[in-house]
């Protein structure tokens, strides 16, 4: 059986309020491991909350872009402590830029990233980034901060084949979503087969981006398996080599022991 890794699927989401636990136990079924990275303090509670509940769930905690205009240093030091809280908790995310919608303004955006991956560094978790349309300034703050201590997941990749080997030199692994798999994403898709099976992380980003066959209904973490199916026919190997390499890529990002 497939022993797949959903690296990122956002399961407080209000979106399985009806559900949530036979969703979950649905999932792991055929899913071994769910992170759940967070939006906010709320969120990051909600996350921490969650996780004795299922084996296989992981979560991070941290500040969306979306959500840093209303960031204050009590959020912050509420993060860090959610963070220290379980051992569970492995990743500082998801943080970040986003120049799409601009829900918060470019300059606070930008400070609230440089705060979290100062506390990353700090408490030794790797970092989950969210970078919409922001792919310079992602990439120079990253560098900026470039240490042995920062490492992490580029969440739901969309830059270059070039910014992705430059992000990888700096110690980040490349995750694919839903996207991967739109019959139209022939750009992504080229992405993909560039990057090494080594570097490489499948997410759902659920309830958000399903994949087709499953296009318009809410996603879920199983649903990972259409990611590493399209990964595998991109690269031309077998679908367990891609489920079992994105798995051990993750245990080893995550720091989570099997």
């Amino acid at each position: 059986m497939m022993r797949l890794f959903d690296s990122h699927a956002h399961v407080y989401d209000k979106q399985f309020d009806s559900d949530r636990d036979s969703m979950l136990k649905n999932v792991f079924r055929t899913v071994d491991y769910v992170v759940c990275p967070s939006e906010n303090v709320e969120t990051s509670r909600q996350t921490v909350a969650l996780l004795p509940c299922y084996a296989g769930l992981y979560g991070a905690v941290g500040i969306h872009p979306h959500e840093t205009k209303n960031a204050t240093d009590e959020a912050l030091q509420e993060i860090a402590n959610l963070a220290k809280s379980d051992d569970k908790v492995v990743a500082i995310g998801e943080i970040g830029l986003d120049y799409y919608y601009f829900y918060s303004p470019k300059e606070i955006q930008k400070i609230w990233f440089e705060k979290q991956i100062e506390l990353a560094k700090e408490l030794d978790l790797p970092i989950i980034i969210h970078d919409r349309e922001a792919h310079g300034d992602t990439f120079s703050i990253l560098k900026k901060q470039a240490s042995t201590k920062l490492r992490g997941i580029m969440h739901c990749y969309g830059g270059s084949v070039e910014m992705a080997k430059e992000l990888m030199k700096l110690g980040f692994y490349i995750s694919f979503a839903g996207p991967v798999v739109f019959p139209k994403s022939s750009k992504l898709k080229e992405v993909a087969k560039a990057i090494p099976l080594d570097r490489l992380l499948i997410e759902t980003d659920s309830p958000y981006l399903t994949p087709p066959p499953h296009r318009g209904e809410r996603n879920n973490p199983s649903y990972v398996r259409f990611v590493a199916e399209e990964i595998a026919r991109l690269k031309q190997i077998s679908v367990e080599t891609v489920v079992e390499q994105t798995r051990q890529n993750a245990l080893h990002i995550y720091q989570i022991k099997k």
